[in-house]
Order: structure tokens, then sequence, then C-alpha cells
């Protein structure tokens, strides 16, 4: 049995699912459980959808209904009028739209999570019923009923023997009867059965739980690049392909952010030595990345770029040290919001950590801990990381660059860095050549 996942870019349009089902004719007779995301760019849609609930904008129902209908202009292209898929995806819209019709809950994270899952709910029937006509036996799975997660909205933590048992219940007959068993990535549920997600782009995170708990022979992700590239092809030239990668190096990238495979999706499948394949839709014959057991292959420098970064710079209020009682506190609190530290740094009385901007969280971090310590921000900040990192790489990227900070290890270097603008830039080229 082998997972297979597809995401976002490759079911933006009716042509994207043509080509889903075109791959997937490869592989008919197989046994494959098929994770599929929302299309396109939904989730996004669906985020401004529940922004403007939140705030009673008085949008909130005119922009669920332009998503409503981008969708139902996809289906009218894949559909004769009238198929069952019509009124099966207007069940799950009208889930949606009972949420809308209810006040703003105090609770953003738990709200967000009802009104997100749709748009894998959504994409997924609509897949499910194309593959069924294409000729491709196909079975539709809610994925709330096998990923048991806890209460954690937004960032749902697995609860692993619950999840496995109902993969064997729900799954495994299912694979039996023959045909695909197609689901959604990114969802799970509570034991009170609320949707819960598993973070930002958490679907490839689904399809390594899939592939644990029914002991897969292999993950394949389907993307639009041919493989993991040693760097992100829209902000560099000549990057290159890594036909190989080690269960660790795949590790190390996610962890410092590379966008290619989410950064839970390794560790599953290095338990059962599950083969991971990053593969093309647009290619789907090229051989890709392959990622599976330790080797002492060479790599190429590899660069991660982490926009939108923030930088706080935390000092006591009465100037005694940031000592082991304060990291104390200050890691609760972060932990509490979920703010990932990228980068820390502290001298004797402050501490300076870079952190994703995200205004809400910075916002009552800084103030929650007030009361104990002066918070100075600064935003507009870049993260660049190099694993396998050379001389010339690191002066190369630092062109154009402020750096406020950076820090190397063995085999990785990182700077946090702003972009100079040109006419002061050529001043901090003047002093560093007086310097």
């Amino acid at each position: 049995m082998k997972v297979f996942k597809f995401g976002g870019a490759s079911l933006k349009d009716a042509a994207g699912v043509k080509n889903v089902a075109s791959i997937l004719q490869r592989y008919k007779g197989e046994s494959l459980v098929i994770i599929v995301s929302a299309m396109g760019k939904t989730t996004n849609a669906l985020e401004a959808v529940i922004d403007a609930h939140v705030k009673q904008t008085g949008k909130a129902q005119e922009l669920y209904n332009n998503l409503k209908e981008h969708h139902y202009a996809i289906m009218r292209e894949l559909f004769d009028a009238g198929d069952e898929v019509f009124s099966l995806v207007n069940d799950t819209f009208v889930e949606g739209e009972w949420v809308l019709e209810e006040k703003p809950s105090d609770n953003y994270d738990y709200q967000y999570d009802q009104i997100v899952c749709v748009g894998e709910l959504v994409s997924s029937k609509i897949v499910a019923a194309y593959l069924n006509k294409f000729g491709l036996p196909t079975h539709w799975l809610d994925a709330r009923d096998v990923v048991a997660t806890d209460n954690t909205y937004r960032e749902g933590w697995v609860i692993w023997d619950k999840t496995k048992t109902n993969a064997q219940k729900h799954v495994t007959p299912l694979l039996e009867k023959g045909g695909f068993v197609l689901t959604q990535g990114f969802i799970g549920s509570t034991s009170e059965n609320f949707t819960t997600t598993l973070g930002r782009e958490g679907s490839d995170y689904s399809a390594a739980i899939f592939s644990f708990c029914l002991d897969a022979e292999s993950m394949s992700i389907w993307k639009d690049v041919p493989g993991v590239l040693n760097a992100d092809p829209r902000l560099f030239e000549n990057v290159i392909k890594l036909d190989r990668l080690s269960y660790k190096e795949a590790i190390e990238m996610t962890y410092y952010g590379a966008q290619v495979i989410h950064p839970k999706t390794i560790k599953p499948l290095q338990n059962k030595n599950i083969p991971l394949y990053v593969k093309s839709f647009l290619d789907p014959d090229a051989p890709g990345t392959e990622i599976s057991s330790d080797t002492e292959d060479t790599y190429p420098p590899i660069i991660v770029v982490e926009k939108n970064q923030s930088l706080l710079h935390i000092s006591t209020t009465d100037y005694s040290f940031v000592a082991e009682q304060h990291m104390a506190r200050l890691f609760a609190k972060l932990a509490e919001l979920r703010l990932f530290v990228n980068m820390m740094q502290n001298t004797a009385i402050s501490f300076t950590i870079c952190v994703p901007n995200i205004p809400d969280r910075l916002e009552k971090f800084i103030k929650d801990v007030s009361d104990q310590f002066r918070v100075k921000k600064e935003d507009g900040l870049e993260l660049i990381t190099i694993r396998h990192y050379n001389e010339e790489t690191i002066a190369n990227l630092k062109k154009g660059k402020m750096v406020l900070f950076e820090e190397r290890i063995r085999n990785t270097m990182q700077m946090v860095v702003r972009n100079v603008p040109t006419v002061e830039r050529r001043e901090v080229e003047l002093e560093r050549a007086k310097g």
C-alpha cells in the first residue's frame, strides 16, 4: 500500500483535477491512500472569511459566497448538471454557513478550525467524484474519523494509539474492497468530535500519519517542482535538484523553514523506515527526490529564507540579569502562544529572539510580560539559513543586506537581515570600506 499526497497547487482548477486523475490512472488496480489539500488558495480565502466574521465587518458571507461560486465553476467543467456531487458539496458549504450564523467565539483558534476545514472537505468530495467518473473506483473517507488529536486548535497534537486503531478500523476495510481511498489532509478531530487542524500546510503531515498507521510501502508528495531543491527557485537562479536526501538532512531543512515538506512529516516515516518521494505533477515520470535512511552524501549549500520575521529585544525592567527564572517565564509564554523561536542571543541584561511576525500573538506576548520586561520589536526582517555553508555563499547572500546578528555551528549558519535601500546601501558599503 502506498500513500500519495496532492497539494492545493495541483488541484487549483479543473485542468489540475484532470491531471491528477491522469497521474492516478498509472496506478489503477494498486492499493492507494490519497490525501488531498484544499484547492488552490482556498485556505487563504477561508482565513479572510474568518477574519471578517470575527471582526463583524459584514463581508463574511459575501466572501464565502465568492468561494462557493469558484468551486461550483470548477465542478461545472468536470461534471454534468445534476450530478450528485453538487448536492454533496453544497451540504458541506452549508455546514460552514451554520458556523457563520453564530456569534463569533471567544476562542478564535477553535472557530478557525470549524470553518477552514471546509476547504479540504469540499476539495476531497470533488476529486473523489471525478476519479469515480474517470473510471478509477474511489472510496471517500472523512479524515476526522481517523486522525484523533487533543484540544489544541490550529496545532492539534496527534493521539497516536487512537489514530492507529481508527486507521485499521476505517481505512483497511475500504482498501480490502479494492479501489483507492481518498481523504483530507490538515484536519483531525477531538474526542468531543470538534474539528482540529494540524498546523498550516499540514497535509504532508497527514499523509505521514496515514503512512505510519497503515505501514505504507512508501509515501509520495506531488508538487509543482521537480523534487527537493537546494533553494527556492522563486528567489534564486541556478538551483540544484537533490536526487537523494537522508531523513536527518530533511528534518534539518524543514526545521529551519524549508517549505517543500511540513516539519512534522519526516519523523513518523523515519520511525518505520518508510521512504518519501517528492515528485512533480507536471512531469510525473521524472524520478524526483528520494528521502530515506541516513546516508553520508555530500550536499551543496542548502539555503532557506524565511521572510516576515521579527526581532524581540527583551530586557528586565529593573536591570537585573536575565537569569534562568526569567528564561523559564519567557519560554513558558512563548510555548503557550505557539511562537516558534528561530534564533536567540542573550547578554547580561537583555535577551533577543527571532520569531515569525504573527501580530496578534506578538502583541499578547508583549502585553503579558510587560510587568517584568521591556520589549522592543523590529519587523520587516528575513532569517537566512545556510546548511553546508561556504564563505562564497555567505558573502553573496549578504550583498544588499544589513546583518543584525548571526550564528554559526558546524554545518549551519544563520543570520537575521534587513534589506538595505540603495542610498543607505552605498553608505554602508563606504563605512565597510573605511573599516
